[in-house]
């Protein structure tokens, strides 16, 4: 009878263990890919190489933004302090800007500050509009220009119609979930991050 019990106690864990593994779908897989960009220190660093053996959570963004990018950094800095707050190690948080031409490294460090961000584990990133346009693509995030204003001293801003999106990276460079950046559940996406930390 014992024996059984503790068969039952197995066979139970075991499929506990299984379908918290399955409540993640692989999106994409990440691994063989290799974008050369910036951060916010105008250092040269690779995507997704940046992440790799680290749980990564990715944030799309332009610092023109005037609604879903401020949101969604705010919502990435309060990612990481609860997931600092759970002790949840080996967690890297990256923002990508999607507007290149305007968005270079002292404009990405000068929009970083402006929001708090503890550069520890969180970096900004840039790089050629080539090499953004195929990052975008493989990771399945829409950004195209839409409307624009033109300013008394005749210059111009413009602002991109694009995918709301924070994307959870596994330890692999697989993508596992997308989520509403600016709408996000803070407390889903840490629960997540444990699921794939465990």
């Amino acid at each position: 009878m014992i024996k059984l019990k503790h068969l039952v106690k197995i066979i139970f864990f075991s499929l506990l263990s299984i379908s918290c593994q399955q409540e993640f779908e692989i999106i994409d897989n990440l691994s063989e890919e290799n974008y050369s960009l910036l951060n916010q220190d105008s250092v040269q660093t690779n995507f997704p190489g940046l992440i790799k053996d680290k749980i990564g959570i990715v944030g799309y963004i332009f610092t023109n933004c005037p609604d879903i990018c401020p949101l969604t950094t705010n919502n990435m800095r309060l990612i990481r302090e609860k997931v600092e707050n759970a002790q949840i190690n080996n967690v890297e948080f990256i923002s990508i800007s999607f507007d290149p031409e305007v968005d270079n490294p002292s404009v990405l460090k000068k929009f970083s500050e402006l929001h708090n961000v503890n550069f520890n584990n969180w970096d900004f990133l840039t790089g050629k509009k080539s090499t953004i346009e195929k990052l975008l693509k493989k990771v399945g995030v829409i950004a195209f220009v839409g409307d624009s204003t033109t300013f008394d001293d005749g210059s111009k801003t413009y602002y991109y119609v694009h995918t709301d999106r924070i994307q959870l990276i596994d330890q692999e460079g697989r993508i596992r979930k997308n989520y509403l950046g600016s709408k996000i559940n803070i407390d889903e996406i840490v629960k997540d991050v444990q699921l794939l930390n465990d």
